[in-house]
C-alpha cells in the first residue's frame, strides 16, 4: 500500500460545510497545551522581585547618595541647608535611618546616615524648620515576610505543574481523552493516495456512502457497522486507509494510540475511553481511529503475562461504549493490528467489530501501483523500468516500497544526477533487501576466487533446473554480512509451491558448496546459511506438507506462530520417537538426493561454470542473463541478439494452443525445458565463505 497521491478516475465529492466546534473543545485543547514562553515570564517575574528589593534596600536609583556623619547632619540642620528629609524608625533597635536631600551652594545632593533616634533629635528638626516625612513601613515589613513563602509555594507550583503536564496528568485533563483531530484542510488524504488494495477499498466504500447519505440505509432498516478491524503485516497502510475513508466522506476523524489509554492509576484509561466517545458524538458523523489496539485490546485472563486491572478497566469501558452508541449517531471505529490473536473475544464479536478487513502484503501489480505512485515525485530516467523492480521486491510492503525509491533517489542527487536511473533503482533494492556494498571489506585472491566459484555454483545450477525462477544478479562484492549473493527475479507472485519447486530449491542451495569443493577439494564454513535454509525446507516437506513418501499426508508437530508477523512461539511434539526418527530419515534422504542431483549437474557442466567464474571474477558482478547465455550458448551474446531471441520466443507462446509444426516435423516450442517455469520466492543472499553471515 502507498501514501502517496495519485490522480483518481472519480472526482472526490466536495467537502462538506465547515463545523464549528463545541464549546469547551478550544477550551480542553487549551488547557491540555503547555503553556509557552514559561522561562522569560519566570525571568521577568524574578526581575521585578530583585528590583523591588533593591529599591526598598537603597531608597531608590535616583543618582548617588552621600554617606554623612551625625555631625555633619547637625550642621545642615543649623543652617537649615536641608530641604527633605524622611526617617525610617527601627523601634526594636532605636536607630533612625535618616535620608534626604541638603543644599551644596546651589546644587542639591542626596545624603544618608543610620544614628540614635531620641527627643532631642526630633526637637532640633522641629526648631530649625526641617520638613520631616516617616513613611509608613507595614507593606515593606509584610513584603518581607511574606516574599520566602510566596517564592517557596510558586517554585514548588511551577515544578510540579511542568512535571505533571510533561507527563499528560495535568489536573484538568487527566481523565480526558488524548485523541487527536486530524485537520483536513491541510493535507487531505483520499483514495487518490491508496494503491495496492482495490480489495480493501472496496469493503469500506459502503461505509463513505453510510457517512454521506445514512438515511439511505437507515430506511430500509440496515445498519453500518459498528466497528471495522484492519489486519494485517506492519506498513501495508492500515492507518492510511483509515485515513482516505474519513477524506472521502469528509467527516472529522480522530486518531489514537491504543497505549494512550494506559496508565499507571486504575480508571485513568476507562475515563478516557468515555470522553473520547464523547467527542466523537460532539463530532459526529465521524471516524475513530485506534491504532495498535491490541495494547489495550488483549485477551483477559490468559495466563500470559499476568494480570492487569488498568488494562481490563480499559478493556471493559471500550467494549461497553461500543454497545451502547447507536449508528445513528454517526459514529464509526476503526481499529488496526498485527496480532490479531491476543485480541479478546468479546472485541471481535458482532455489534462491537462487525466486519474485519485483512490488508497482504501488495501482489506484483500492486507493487508496480505503488511505485508508479510514489514516483510521481521523483524525476525518473527513460530506462527506469518499475515493473522490473515491482517483479524483484516480492513480499515488500507500501513503507518498503516507499523507502526503496527514497534510497534510489539520494543514491542519484549523491552522484549529481539529473534524475533516477535504473541503476539507482537495482542498487537501491538491493541495498534494502541484502545491505550496502562493502567494498572496503578486503578480500586476497584466494577468497575472492572460492566466493566467484561458490556463487557460480548456485548461478549454474539455477540457470539447468527447470522448477527454479530467473537469475537476476551474481555478485562477489561483500554486502551486509555476505561475501557474496545469488539474486533472483520472479516473473510473478507465487501462491503455492509444488513439490518439484521445492526439490529444486534444495538442489539450488547445495550448489554453492559443491562448486566450492570442486575448486579448493575442502569444504568451507561459508555454506552454512545454504544448509540451514535447506535443512528447514526439507524439514517443513515433510513435517507440514505432507510430501514425504514415507510418512504420506500427515502433519508432525504443532506450531504457535504469531499472525502476520512469522514468528514462532512454540512447537508442541506430538508424535512417538520411532516418528521422529522416520521424520529425520526422510529429511536427511531429501537432503543427500539434493546433494547427488548438483554434484552432477556441476560436474556435468563444468566447463560453462568455469566460463562463468572466470567473467565473474573479472566484471565482479554480472547480470542474470549474462549468466544464462554463457550457460546455454557459451558466450554472452549481444543486446541484438536478445531481442531477436525474445521476439522468437514471444511468437511460439502465442502459437502455444495451436501448436504449430517445424519442417522437421517436430512440435515447435516442446522440449525438456519449454514448460512455463513457475517462479518461486527469491533465494536470499547466500554467504559463499569464510563463514561470514
Amino acid at each position: 500500500m502507498s501514501e502517496k497521491i495519485q490522480q483518481n478516475e472519480h472526482r472526490p465529492p466536495p467537502p462538506p460545510p465547515p463545523r464549528q466546534p463545541p464549546r469547551g473543545a478550544g477550551e480542553r485543547e487549551a488547557t491540555a497545551a503547555p503553556p509557552r514562553n514559561i522561562f522569560v515570564a519566570w525571568l521577568v517575574v524574578l526581575g521585578m522581585i530583585t528590583a523591588m528589593l533593591f529599591m526598598l534596600n537603597s531608597g531608590g536609583l535616583q543618582g548617588n547618595v552621600q554617606e554623612i556623619t551625625a555631625a555633619e547632619f547637625d550642621a545642615c540642620v543649623t543652617n537649615r541647608s536641608i530641604t527633605k528629609c524622611e526617617i525610617l524608625c527601627d523601634a526594636a533597635k532605636g536607630i533612625a535611618s535618616i535620608s534626604g536631600e541638603r543644599l551644596d551652594g546651589k546644587k542639591k545632593v542626596r545624603f544618608r546616615l543610620n544614628r540614635r533616634y531620641s527627643d532631642a533629635l526630633d526637637k532640633q528638626l522641629l526648631d530649625n524648620g526641617v520638613p520631616v516625612k516617616f513613611p509608613s513601613t507595614f507593606w515593606s515589613e509584610v513584603l518581607f515576610q511574606a516574599l520566602p513563602i510566596v517564592l517557596f509555594i510558586g517554585l514548588l507550583y511551577f515544578i510540579f505543574m511542568r512535571t505533571a503536564k510533561s507527563a499528560g496528568m495535568g489536573a484538568m485533563n487527566f481523565g480526558k481523552s488524548r485523541a487527536r483531530m486530524l485537520s483536513q484542510d491541510k493535507q487531505k488524504v483520499t483514495f487518490a493516495n491508496v494503491a495496492g488494495i482495490k480489495e480493501a477499498m472496496e469493503e469500506v466504500e459502503e461505509i463513505i456512502s453510510f457517512l454521506k447519505a445514512p438515511q439511505k440505509f437507515q430506511k430500509l432498516g440496515g445498519r453500518i457497522p459498528k466497528g471495522v478491524l484492519l489486519l494485517g503485516p506492519p506498513g501495508t497502510g492500515k492507518t492510511l486507509l483509515a485515513k482516505s475513508i474519513a477524506g472521502e466522506a469528509g467527516v472529522p476523524f480522530f486518531s489514537i494510540s491504543g497505549s494512550d489509554f494506559i496508565e499507571m492509576f486504575v480508571g485513568v484509561g476507562a475515563s478516557r475511553v468515555r470522553d473520547m466517545f464523547e467527542q466523537g458524538k460532539k463530532h459526529a458523523p465521524c471516524i475513530i481511529f485506534i491504532d495498535e489496539i491490541d495494547a489495550v485490546g488483549r485477551s483477559r485472563f490468559t495466563g500470559i503475562g499476568g494480570g492487569h486491572d488498568e488494562r481490563e478497566q480499559t478493556l471493559n469501558a471500550l467494549l461497553v461504549e461500543m454497545d451502547g452508541f447507536e449508528t445513528s449517531d454517526g459514529v464509526i471505529i476503526i481499529a488496526a493490528t498485527n496480532r490479531p490473536d491476543v485480541l479478546d473475544p468479546a472485541l471481535l464479536r458482532p455489534g462491537r467489530f462487525d466486519r474485519t478487513i485483512v490488508i497482504d502484503l501488495p501482489t506484483l501489480d500492486g507493487r508496480e501501483e505503488i511505485l508508479r505512485l510514489h514516483a510521481k515525485k521523483l524525476t525518473l530516467g527513460p530506462n527506469a523500468d518499475l515493473r522490473r523492480i515491482a517483479r524483484g521486491t516480492p513480499g515488500f510492503s507500501g513503507a518498503d516500497l516507499a523507502n526503496l525509491l527514497n534510497e534510489a533517489a539520494l543514491l542519484a542527487a549523491r552522484q549529481d544526477k539529473a534524475a533516477v536511473e535504473m541503476n539507482d533503482l537495482e542498487e537501491a533494492r538491493d541495498k534494502v533487501l541484502w545491505g550496502r556494498e562493502r567494498r572496503s571489506r578486503a578480500m586476497d585472491d584466494k577468497e575472492r576466487r572460492i566466493t566467484a566459484w561458490h556463487e557460480s555454483g548456485h548461478a549454474l545450477v539455477q540457470v539447468l533446473l527447470e522448477h527454479t525462477e530467473p537469475v537476476h544478479k551474481v555478485t562477489i562484492i561483500p554486502r551486509g554480512m555476505a561475501l557474496g549473493a545469488t539474486m533472483s527475479l520472479p516473473e510473478k507472485d507465487v501462491l503455492n509451491k509444488t513439490r518439484s519447486q521445492l526439490r529444486d530449491e534444495l538442489v539450488v542451495l547445495m550448489g554453492g558448496r559443491i562448486a566450492e569443493k570442486l575448486h579448493t577439494g575442502d569444504i568451507s564454513t561459508g555454506a552454512r546459511m545454504d544448509i540451514r535454509m535447506a535443512s528447514r525446507i526439507a524439514r517443513h516437506m515433510v513435517c507440514e506438507y505432507g510430501m514425504s513418501d514415507d510418512l504420506g499426508a500427515q502433519a508432525f508437530g504443532e506450531n504457535q506462530e504469531l499472525m502476520f508477523l512469522g514468528r514462532e512461539v512454540s512447537r508442541t511434539q506430538n508424535y512417538s520417537e520411532e516418528t521422529a526418527r522416520r521424520i529425520d530419515s526422510d529429511v536427511t534422504g531429501l537432503l543427500h538426493e539434493a546433494f547427488a542431483r548438483a554434484d552432477k549437474l556441476i560436474n556435468d557442466h563444468r566447463r560453462q561454470l568455469e566460463q562463468v567464474v572466470e567473467r565473474l571474477l573479472d566484471v565482479e558482478t554480472m547480470d542474470g542473463r549474462d549468466v544464462d547465455d554463457l550457460v546455454k550458448h557459451g558466450r554472452v551474446l549481444t543486446e541484438d541478439e536478445r531481442k531477436a531471441q525474445e521476439k522468437t520466443e514471444d511468437g511460439e507462446r502465442k502459437t502455444e494452443d495451436g501448436t504449430p509444426q517445424a519442417e522437421d516435423g517436430q512440435t515447435v516450442g516442446q522440449s525438456d525445458s519449454a514448460a512455463p517455469l513457475p517462479p518461486v520466492v527469491p533465494l536470499p543472499p547466500v554467504p559463499p565463505s569464510g563463514g561470514a553471515v
